[in-house]
């Protein structure tokens, strides 16, 4: 008692000497004026004092946590400039694609710049996913952090605070926390990048689950959707997935919905996630589509808001640096959305089984020497990005896998859903794991078979034991079967590759018809193809019969030309069937018995 008393006594002195005091940080305070949008541009203010020569760089962001793929936002800002407190203008000089120098920091006290909505600016590379990136319209604003607001070098952790200039009548959604003077209050940049704002005519819809306040604010173009449908379509799911994590580690949580014309999908955060979706009528097929990837990305709160690796812990977002632990990011997450469903009573085991079925048809079109650890390390380059998709599917497939060897090991007590609630709890927002000690870690935690199954099915890439290991649970599976039946086929597929739409796993007749691998998609019959119209183009497919002609133009070596193709025919193959053993033995039935359920 003693000891502690001295000290507080010595804290408290050297709190009052002025050589112990730290130099105050520099205050960090952002005006967005959202109330001109003509030109789809946000113009943004950085009131600032404080800085030092060091600080000489304001940076905007090459990539964000969790996209894997290279933004450079320096591309959309126009008109960088500096002022110091007489407001006259300093230079500033553009060194590189995301960076500003400032010629005199110490004198600067305002920068202003005007930045180009992503969704709307027509770039030649690297198209910004929609949900990732930036809109500015009349009726509704989406920003995400990285897109509007950039830092001062040496400042990325230093917080920051925001004022939002908008209509009198819109709605704010976030799930950043607003001062008493109206100002949204950031920890730091990260913090920032981390949360998502959407603004203007907006429903809400707000329950309490367990302890945690869940907001969700849609924007519907045509009011089709409304945010207290889709909160009365997501209960159980929010119940399942309570019962699958024991505790929500957030006491809020935010879902932003936004329904126009384009369909891009989601991005998760620590304490919320955004969702750009085609607007269309909420059937009970689309709700359970929504439902099932919101389910994915609120267990990001576990992976990685709970448990993540330094390499993420604060971003680099002046060069990308990949963690090669996305298959615990991504992949176990993809695999907790299902399982928690299939255990909270929300998916039967023939619907769970019949994902999972699809998940091995997708990485048919995969190359499959690709290993989930070199996924992740090349997930910035060109021929990482045209694989990474695979994540969500061999990604999840090789997590399921992991939880039926855990619970095999464990005598059917301890599967993988508790071994992510135990590191959840051991490392946490504040903690981050060594990055390459954690495949060590993880096996040392669990059983020394695990360390073989990680060099085998996730460092490497060895056939998935799809057929031994849900035999262990008295499932039958079968690869692949013939019904007798014809069937059409295309003799290719697509892949996604900086940008671009290109042919992949082109077969024979596709080659002698004139396409290669690699060929880029330029228009189908005629009219132009886009990363926005493609589904909507391409499903025109679907409608030809065997042996009808249509054409592509393509791209090859810089030069285009047309390629007239037919629709195949071949024989109907059924592959990836599951279907419960019924002479199964009283050991595989009560492995299974555990398998279906939180333990």
């Amino acid at each position: 008692m003693k000891k502690t008393t001295l000290a507080l006594g010595l804290l408290a002195l050297l709190s009052f000497s002025p050589a112990a005091q730290a130099a105050p940080a520099p205050q960090l305070t952002y005006h967005i004026n959202l109330n001109e949008r003509t030109d789809d541009h946000f113009r943004v203010t950085l009131e600032v004092k404080g800085l030092k020569a060091q600080n000489n760089i304001y940076q905007f962001a090459a990539t964000a946590p969790g996209t894997y793929q290279t933004m450079d936002i320096g591309r959309f800002v126009r008109d960088f400039k500096a002022y110091d407190k007489k407001g006259r203008e300093l230079e500033v000089k553009q060194i590189s694609t995301n960076q500003w120098q400032l010629s005199k920091p110490e004198k600067v006290r305002k920068i202003t710049y005007r930045i180009a909505e992503t969704w709307d600016t027509p770039v030649d590379k690297n198209k910004i996913y929609g949900m990732c990136g930036t809109s500015l319209e009349q009726d509704h604003a989406l920003i995400n952090g990285q897109g509007v607001f950039g830092y001062v070098q040496g400042l990325q952790a230093a917080p920051m605070r925001i004022k939002l200039e908008h209509p009198q009548e819109w709605l704010v959604g976030t799930a950043l926390h607003k001062d008493a003077k109206g100002f949204y209050m950031a920890d730091s940049y990260d913090h920032v990048v981390d949360s998502p704002i959407m603004l203007g005519r907006l429903s809400k819809a707000q329950t309490t689950y367990n302890g945690t306040t869940i907001d969700i604010y849609t924007y519907s173009k045509t009011d089709k959707i409304k945010s207290q449908d889709l909160l009365a379509n997501m209960t159980n799911m929010l119940g399942a997935a309570h019962r699958f994590v024991v505790d929500f580690p957030v006491d809020r949580y935010t879902f932003l919905y936004h329904f126009e014309d384009q369909d891009w999908g989601a991005w998760e955060h620590s304490y919320s996630s955004g969702y750009v979706m085609k607007e269309a009528e909420l059937t009970p097929a689309y709700a359970q589509q929504l439902t099932d990837i919101a389910a994915h990305e609120f267990f990001h709160i576990i992976t990685p808001l709970n448990i993540h690796s330094e390499v993420i812990e604060q971003f680099n977002f002046v060069t990308p640096t990949p963690s090669q632990h996305l298959w615990l990011y991504e992949g176990t997450t993809e695999w907790a959305s299902d399982m928690m469903q299939l255990r909270g009573g929300l998916y039967d085991l023939p619907t769970y089984l019949k994902d999972l079925s699809e998940k091995l048809r997708f990485d048919d079109k995969m190359d499959k020497s690709y290993s989930l650890q070199k996924l992740a390390l090349s997930s910035y380059t060109p021929e990482g990005q045209a694989q990474y998709i695979n994540i969500y599917n061999r990604g999840a497939v090789t997590a399921a896998l992991l939880d039926i060897r855990l619970l095999e090991l464990s005598g059917g007590k301890r599967g993988l859903r508790e071994v992510i609630n135990e590191l959840s709890k051991e490392y946490g927002p504040k903690k981050a794991f060594p990055e390459n000690e954690f495949f060590d870690l993880f096996t040392a935690k669990t059983y020394p078979e695990i360390g073989d199954f990680f060099n085998r099915y996730v460092k490497n890439a060895e056939p998935l034991p799809v057929a031994e290991y849900f035999g262990k649970l008295g499932l039958h599976y079968t690869p692949a079967q013939k019904t007798g039946k014809k069937t059409t086929t295309l003799g290719y597929s697509f892949d996604f590759n900086a940008g671009n739409i290109v042919f992949a796993n082109v077969g024979e007749e596709a080659k002698a018809l004139g396409l290669q691998p690699n060929d880029v998609l330029v228009a189908f019959d005629g009219t132009p193809i886009t990363l926005e119209n493609v589904s909507q183009e391409l499903s025109k497919l679907r409608q030809l019969k065997a042996g009808d002609s249509y054409t592509f133009t393509i791209a090859r070596e810089g030069k285009q030309q047309e390629v007239k193709l037919q629709l195949l025919e071949k024989d109907e193959v059924i592959k990836h069937l599951f279907a419960v053993n019924e002479q199964a033995t009283p050991q595989q039935v009560a492995l299974r018995s555990s398998w279906m359920k939180n333990l």
